[in-house]
């Protein structure tokens, strides 16, 4: 699926190509709510080289979390790049040179109507929000202390889900 995004302001624009556009895994940890400046974030998984900033790539700014380590007293930089607009603050996408294939848009920037996804995924619970109210058996979603074994493309494998074009 072509997606196309941008940040609030309008002045970053971007497209790429996804086979996993379904917006399904909600990551509540520490670094995903403050960032986001929400309960919760939610990734897509997209095709790095497919990446085109179609205008106002000089607006971008690159945010690399710090990653603490309480009982070690230790602050770590994470490797994962989280794009924003300089300008409005918008959350873009996060890609990680580990993984140089893969880039992953935060569905709020995409502009493309995005499919609905027949589950979710609740990952990161152990961190989350006391503030935010999460009613876990209203449905039959995933839920994840931590991070879950199964990939986005895994996801998406298991519910025999096709790229809705």
């Amino acid at each position: 699926m072509h997606l196309k995004g941008s940040c609030h302001c309008g002045e970053v624009q971007f497209e790429l190509d996804s086979k996993h556009p379904y917006p399904y895994q909600h990551c509540y940890c520490s670094i995903c709510r403050k960032v986001g400046g929400a309960g919760s974030a939610v990734n897509l998984g997209g095709d790095a080289k497919t990446l085109k900033v179609t205008s106002g790539e000089d607006k971008i700014t690159i945010y690399n979390a710090k990653i603490r380590d309480e009982e070690a007293k230790v602050v770590k930089v994470s490797e994962a790049q989280r794009r924003f607009c300089k300008i409005c603050g918008s959350a873009l996408w996060l890609d990680d040179p580990r993984w140089p294939e893969l880039v992953h848009p935060f569905a709020t920037a995409i502009d493309t109507p995005l499919p609905k996804a027949p589950e979710k995924t609740h990952i990161m619970l152990g961190s989350i929000a006391p503030w935010i109210d999460l009613d876990h058996t209203a449905y039959n979603d995933q839920k994840f202390d931590i991070y879950p074994e199964e990939s986005i493309a895994q996801w998406h494998q298991r519910l025999t889900l096709e790229d809705p074009q």
